[in-house]
């Protein structure tokens, strides 16, 4: 380890009459924390012997109630306490059948990744440091990774909702016919409107509604029967809303949607925008890293087409949370969004803020973490190449499940899988398949409790055309094949003893 002392720089002495947070034996915490890595590695090397996921006991949620400690108790019984009532009852996605909610599972490296950031404790806000070089050539390697044009602007954000709002507070400035961020969203002389398919992910519409331009404002088009959108559906309502005096400004395509990963077909909408003079937003966070996948790329043609692209790391690039990027193709436009000018924040000439990217004036958080070390370190220790391979792995063991659930009588699949999700429901005998109703749909959530009270595995649940099901969303690297098999041979088994003790869904 090497130690940089200048000579300007004056050695203080260290009196012991003030307090400081930092121990008085330094090797008594070293010890602890060489425990604490070696018994965090345990946790992960192991962690296919424990249930995919167990709920937190009464007693548990009592001893969190305690008040706050007025006297300190030291590491040794802080780290005990996390033991005893943190360590044993975790979210549980780190296990190979946990898929559940597009939840990553995060690397061995990149839990020690955070652990060096954590120890610099470095704002992201970006200043001239090595933290600041990190995140540019981090969303450089993401621009040449998804194939985004060389150029632009990229952030990492906390994940895909500030992403596509970030976005879309970009696109809603650059597209309004008046100075939206002097004026407001209520002075636009036409009602600005936004477009996307009615299965894009809850956090457009809660972008829209955060920029002021209400709900209205928001299009939600039909979808096919792959449910991608409609791109003549589409056509016709931005005609109808120009024609009522409107003004379209925005398109949301879906790289991958949150409840099936259906891709719309993106160049489509591409060539509608620049028909239409319309800013296209690609909604990526589920299927966008499967660019990296040479068998998917046909899929996702289209994709650098956008102006804009959000996705998230921490679900199928493997990395820890929280890491989501957005991805633009004008840094001037991101500044003129977001720059306040405040004096305190000016560059200077030297120092810290001399030369340095401000990332504070190119998004909405000024405090921010350093998430990108993880990042960086990860695509070093296992190159793209075998990212790529890890989202193929993942692409197979979607297409065999879709393959088994439709070989089983007994599962009903309710849409295509053209990525990583795969969403089934549990048919009782006797059930006639695409029916609708309440016991139906009431035994598989019922379901869906079963199975991850069980520990033996952990999806969601979604629902499409009004019929409730199972949501898997595979973005595990950990999951073998073996696992959906132990999966599905556990769900029938559920489903018979549920639909045995509630008859009536199996005349749904």
């Amino acid at each position: 380890m090497h130690t940089i002392v200048s000579p300007l720089v004056p050695t203080a002495p260290a009196p012991h009459d003030e307090e400081t947070l930092d121990p008085r034996d330094w090797e008594e915490l070293r010890r602890l924390g060489h425990r604490m890595v070696d018994e965090a590695l345990g946790f992960l090397a192991t962690a296919r012997e424990r249930p995919a996921w167990r709920p937190t006991p009464p007693e548990l949620h009592d001893r969190f109630r305690s008040p706050v400690p007025l006297q300190g108790a030291g590491p040794e019984a802080a780290y005990r306490a996390f033991l005893e009532d943190v360590r044993p009852w975790p979210l549980g996605n780190i296990h190979p059948r946990f898929w559940g909610w597009v939840c990553g599972t995060g690397t061995p490296l990149t839990a020690l990744a955070a652990m060096l950031s954590a120890s610099a404790n470095t704002s992201g806000a970006g200043f001239d440091c090595a933290a600041t070089l990190v995140e540019e050539q981090t969303v450089r390697w993401l621009r040449e990774l998804l194939g985004f044009p060389p150029g632009g602007f990229g952030l990492l954000v906390s994940g895909g909702s500030v992403a596509n709002l970030t976005a879309l507070a970009v696109a809603r400035r650059v597209q309004a016919e008046h100075d939206v961020l002097a004026e407001g969203a209520a002075a636009a002389p036409r009602a600005p409107v936004v477009y996307a398919s009615r299965d894009t992910h809850g956090s457009v519409r809660r972008a829209v509604e955060l920029l002021g331009l209400g709900r209205s404002a928001l299009r939600a088009i039909d979808v096919d029967a792959d449910r991608r959108i409609r791109v003549d559906e589409l056509e016709r309502a931005v005609r109808a809303d120009r024609d009522a005096g409107r003004h379209p400004e925005i398109v949301v395509g879906n790289a991958g949607t949150v409840t099936s990963g259906a891709v719309d077909d993106l160049a489509a909408l591409a060539d509608l925008c620049a028909r239409e003079g319309l800013w296209l937003h690609v909604d990526g966070c589920i299927g966008a890293p499967a660019w990296l996948c040479a068998e998917a790329r046909p899929l996702l043609e289209g994709l650098q087409r956008a102006d804009s692209l959000s996705f998230d790391l921490h679900k199928w690039l493997y990395m820890p949370f929280s890491a989501g990027c957005v991805l633009l193709r004008s840094e001037e436009e991101a500044r003129d969004t977001f720059a306040d000018g405040a004096s305190y924040l000016a560059r200077t000439q030297g120092g810290t803020r001399g030369h340095a990217r401000w990332f504070g004036d190119l998004g909405i958080e000024l405090t921010r973490p350093d998430r990108a070390l993880p990042v960086w370190m990860s695509l070093r220790e296992q190159g793209s190449e075998r990212f790529g391979h890890m989202i193929a792995k993942n692409l197979a063991q979607a297409r065999y499940l879709a393959q088994r659930v439709s070989r089983e009588p007994e599962l009903e699949l309710l849409a295509p899988a053209p990525l990583n999700v795969v969403t089934f429901r549990y048919l009782p005998r006797g059930a006639a398949p695409g029916a609708r109703g309440g016991a139906l749909d009431e035994l598989n959530a019922a379901l869906a409790v079963r199975i991850q009270e069980s520990g033996v595995a952990v999806p969601s649940t979604a629902v499409l055309d009004g019929r409730l099901g199972l949501r898997v969303a595979i973005t595990n690297h950990r999951s073998r094949m073996s696992d959906f098999d132990v999966f599905v041979e556990a769900l029938l088994a559920l489903g018979r003893e549920l639909a045995a003790a509630a008859p009536q869904a199996s005349e749904a």
